[in-house]
């Protein structure tokens, strides 16, 4: 049991973090990317509802 938690212990040491500014690019641009998708597929289902309505 020992060292299993050794083990871990090693493998947590090698873990990379990211820095507080990529982390803060990273969420920016996933921000991004989910507002641009939210307004793209909100325009396409207007457009699809405006066109039911007039046919």
């Amino acid at each position: 049991m020992i060292e299993y938690f050794k083990g871990v212990k090693k493998e947590i040491s090698r873990i990379r973090w990211t820095s507080r500014k990529e982390l803060i690019k990273y969420a920016m641009s996933t921000i991004a990317f989910m507002v641009f998708f939210g307004v793209f597929f909100y325009a396409i289902d207007l457009l699809v509802a405006l066109l039911r309505s007039s046919i």
